[in-house]
């Protein structure tokens, strides 16, 4: 579906884009099948984000594409290939075929590009789509763009991956080991066959995106939650009791669950969810070490009636949300590995929205040897996944981005501005 977009960028001219060349491991690397863990079978779909500095310096290219060489022998798995097995999952064939790479020009400036956090898928793939990118602006600021696939990684590991390729930018040792192997989230042996879990639905038929209801565009649109709104959210939420008080994830969680509900029109008597990733590294015994890459979060799982979602006050939803994610334990864990080692079960997606956190991720470190960034943001949204992140470094402001049906959409705006207006 064609996707639309409120974002302030202006349109973005490159003037000048070359042809993608591949990025190979600067050594010889592991060559065979590097095997995916479960929780990554989960995660079938394509990221794309755009790092924005002011400015950059005239080797920049050179520099990074020197520099990814060398951070592939460490990180190989992202210079293989997805290939599907028999099983029903997937793997990494590791042939060391490289990172496809992109230079390009562009006549505009970086101001020109506005506040990127607003989401603007149309203008901002321009930067990245599909390929890792970088784009060098005429005023001398300098814009990366990253694609990866979720199976192999997730935010936070990639995250991690572009502070390790900025240090060898910048001559640099790895500040922490890589930590490459899956197995320590392998299955139970002998697997049990009564598993189940919540979130996850073995019966194929059943995860079907609501999106496919309306044959309709996508249109994507931000919203800023500043502290005084976040404040007020959260004292809102405080009637009902908690044994802490809620965060700013959750009041924003709780307030979008809402508002979809009665944008979709949910039936009152219908089941709604809300799947919010959870970082499960602190939380496995022993805890995932350090340098963990791959997918190391889970969906918690909050539901109710609709009917109850949207006719109770906010603090209703916010205590569901928030005890869905203190719900998250190792044991949830387990079973999820399981449950997708019995049945291959996905995600269900009837009713059912999604949110992530990247406002505590450290994409603003990215330091590739002229400054961090002054913006990050994605260049394009998953469906059905709302994502938060911060405005710029170290902002209390939080960006909630999503992409719904044009209908739906147009309803989910008037009351979330209706929200963010109210005194």
């Amino acid at each position: 579906m064609e996707a639309a977009c409120n974002g302030t960028a202006k349109k973005v001219a490159v003037v000048e884009k070359h042809e993608p060349v591949l990025i190979r491991p600067a050594e010889k690397t592991f060559d065979g099948l590097y095997l995916l863990s479960n929780l990554d079978q989960t995660y079938p779909f394509f990221v794309e984000t755009v790092f924005a500095y002011r400015k950059g310096i005239a080797n920049a290219a050179e520099m990074i594409k020197e520099s990814l060489a060398k951070i592939l022998v460490e990180f190989y798995p992202l210079a293989g290939r997805l290939s599907g097995r028999g099983n029903g999952k997937m793997v990494v064939r590791c042939s060391g075929e490289g990172v496809p790479f992109v230079e390009a020009l562009s006549n505009n400036t970086i101001e020109e590009l506005g506040d990127i956090t607003r989401v603007d898928p149309v203008k901002l793939r321009k930067l990245v789509y599909n390929k890792d990118e970088i784009t060098s602006f005429r005023c001398g600021g300098i814009v990366v763009g990253i694609a990866w696939n979720h199976v192999v990684v997730d935010a936070k590991g990639i995250a991690d991956f572009l502070n390790f390729w900025g240090e060898i930018t910048r001559g640099l040792p790895l500040s922490v080991d890589p930590y490459l192997d899956r197995s320590i989230l392998s299955p139970t042996q002998p697997l049990p066959t009564d598993i189940t879990h919540p979130a996850l639905v073995g019966n194929q038929s059943q995860v079907k995106n609501i999106y496919l209801q309306f044959q309709e565009p996508i249109v994507c649109q931000s919203f800023c939650f500043e502290p005084k709104k976040l404040s007020q959210l959260k004292q809102i939420a405080k009637e009902d009791k908690f044994a802490a008080p809620p965060t700013s994830f959750e009041v924003i969680s709780a307030l979008v669950w809402i508002m979809r509900t009665k944008a979709y029109n949910i039936e009152p008597h219908k089941t709604t969810k809300l799947l919010t990733a959870v970082d499960i590294r602190s939380k496995m015994k022993p805890a995932l070490p350090g340098g963990f890459f791959g997918n190391g979060i889970v969906m918690s799982y909050a539901e109710c009636m609709a009917g109850d979602l949207v006719q109770k006050p906010l603090s209703f939803a916010v205590k569901i949300v928030h005890e869905s994610i203190k719900e998250v334990n190792e044991d949830y864990v387990r079973s999820a590995i399981d449950y997708h080692e019995l049945t291959r079960g996905q995600y269900g997606m009837e009713n059912t929205g999604w949110i992530s956190k990247w406002s505590r991720l450290p994409f603003y470190d990215v330091d590739f040897g002229w400054g961090k960034p002054q913006q990050i943001a994605p260049a394009s949204l998953v469906d059905n996944l709302d994502l938060t992140l911060s405005q710029v470094k170290d902002s209390d402001n939080i960006i909630l981005s999503l992409g719904l049906p044009e209908s739906v959409m147009n309803i989910f705006h008037e009351l979330m501005q209706a929200e963010l207006e109210r005194k």
